[in-house]
């Protein structure tokens, strides 16, 4: 079991990756916005985060800049889940690695199983 945080501004999506999570065995907590994110961060460390980058408060890169500013958050698994194209990060992927992103799924092509198994592989790999 691994704590996640979710952040996701669509609540049916949100409810729908919950509810599987949470099938999995996982606890998780739901944040919809990147300040949201940093309070629920500072209450419990997750041990996974997944997010979705076009928020309504920030954007998820300075989110991810933000986040990983904090020295004991630096090794947390990120996995982008997100309506951006990835190409739109750079497809150097030098971004993906200063911000330590550990998976990135592009939603209209990826199904809840598929992140589910990257959410798997990420939290049952040794540390």
């Amino acid at each position: 079991m691994a704590r996640i945080l979710l952040i996701e501004s669509d609540t049916l999506l949100a409810q729908s990756y919950v509810a599987a999570l949470k099938h999995r065995g996982h606890e998780v907590a739901v944040a919809t916005g990147a300040q949201s994110a940093i309070d629920a961060s500072d209450e419990t460390t997750p041990d996974l985060i997944i997010l979705e980058l076009q928020l309504a408060d920030h954007n998820g890169v300075e989110f991810l800049y933000e986040f990983r500013s904090y020295p004991e958050w630096r090794n947390i698994p990120i996995i982008v889940l997100s309506v951006v194209p990835p190409l739109e990060l750079g497809d150097n992927h030098v971004l993906w690695k200063e911000l330590a992103i550990s998976n990135y799924f592009y939603k209209p092509s990826t199904s809840l199983r598929q992140l589910l198994r990257g959410v798997e592989e990420l939290v049952t790999s040794p540390a």
